[in-house]
């Protein structure tokens, strides 16, 4: 159940990134958006972490996993920039 609560948590978290950050260049359908949420969840977990706001076994929340996948989306933004 871990799994799937993890792919649903992951799209609606890349879904408000996207509103939240629109943008021409960005990734768009159903399974990028859950990637995106999902690589969020894991940057703000990573980060979190690093920083001790969450415990070893502790992972980043839908917040957490929106300002990841924000922090996703602005990278790959200016990666695709940067290329043009």
């Amino acid at each position: 159940m871990g799994f799937i609560w993890t792919i649903v948590i992951g799209f609606v978290a890349g879904i408000i990134a996207k509103l939240i950050m629109p943008g021409d260049n960005e990734p768009s359908g159903f399974i990028l958006t859950t990637i995106l949420g999902i690589v969020g969840a894991f940057v703000a977990t990573f980060l979190g972490q690093a920083m001790g706001w969450y415990g070893p076994n502790e992972g980043a929340g839908l917040i957490g996993a929106v300002v990841g996948a924000l922090i996703v989306l602005f990278v790959y933004g200016a990666l695709v920039r940067r290329r043009a």
